[in-house]
């Protein structure tokens, strides 16, 4: 190989080290940091292509993306003294550079682990100031949205992290009291049923009784209108009789005996014993009326 040719190899060769020793490019969900031997030049890079002088200098980097520490599940106890295993989540994300390379020399573990026992501390605390109840439903948001303020402001403070958010995937009880709660729940659940049987029974009694009670009171209306026009019906027919009676006493009295007649012999098994000459028979023994 002549010594021209060999001489541009190497130049090109020193040239593209020289170039990845000076050269570095932060991308746009990076934050990056310039270290003159350890110590922080530069801590606000912005993304782009930059240069640094080899060996002095040195470019540390970290995802500058909100991130998720998801924590194992941990016991807590409430203001009872009743534990409650408790699993959550973290989201975070570098707000000051220079206090996080200060705490963590931009190790993200070591970062997890702080954050990860503060977040312990903070819903140990949050949550011995509570009752089952206010843990689990009551006061779960405004748990949570103290947890966060108070973690957040500690985070900052001592490496340079913002808590975005803290949330509460699944609370559960201990293996060894589920069964007693599951059995007072049950109790709780029966105590109620019964009371609401109770309360329905005591409805129905009230309203047969008041279906009894308008029974009875529409059957005396009903009887007392039904007697009403009976009497009078019966007065109207008086009437009339009366009226016929007054124009032809006689055919009158002929009338109510052929009635009689009809009434007395309608049934051929009935047996009546009357003297013949009795004023029962009289139109039966002469067609005036008279005895022959």
């Amino acid at each position: 190989m002549p010594t021209k040719t060999l001489l541009f190899v190497v130049l090109v060769l020193l040239g593209v080290g020289l170039f990845n020793q000076t050269a570095y490019r932060v991308l746009e969900t990076e934050k990056a940091i310039l270290l003159e031997f350890g110590n922080l030049v530069d801590a606000s890079i912005e993304p782009g292509l930059h240069f640094k002088l080899p060996v002095a200098e040195e470019v540390k980097k970290f995802d500058a993306r909100v991130l998720t520490l998801d924590s194992k599940g941990e016991t807590y106890y409430t203001l009872e003294k009743k534990p409650l295993i408790v699993d959550s989540f973290v989201k975070w994300r570098v707000a000051d550079i220079e206090k996080f390379y200060t705490g963590t020399s931009f190790d993200e573990r070591r970062a997890e682990r702080l954050l990860q026992e503060r977040t312990n501390e903070g819903l140990r605390n949050q949550i011995s100031k509570r009752v089952m109840q206010e843990v689990i439903s009551g006061q779960r948001d405004e748990l949570m949205s103290d947890l966060r303020e108070d973690l957040d402001r500690v985070m900052r403070e001592s490496v340079g992290v913002e808590v975005v958010d803290v949330r509460v995937k699944k609370i559960d009880l201990p293996s060894e009291v589920s069964s007693t709660v599951y059995e007072r729940m049950n109790s709780e659940r029966e105590i109620e049923a019964r009371q609401y049987r109770a309360e329905g029974q005591e409805k129905a009694l009230a309203i047969r009784a008041k279906a009894d009670r308008d029974a009875v009171v529409l059957e005396a209306e009903a009887y007392r209108e039904s007697e009403q026009l009976r009497g009078d019906g019966d007065a109207k027919a008086a009437n009339v009789y009366a009226s016929a009676y007054n124009k032809d006493p006689e055919f009158y009295s002929f009338y109510r005996s052929i009635n009689a007649y009809s009434e007395v012999f309608n049934n051929k098994s009935d047996l009546l014993v009357l003297d013949p000459s009795s004023d029962f028979f009289k139109y039966l023994q002469s067609g005036d009326g008279k005895n022959r």
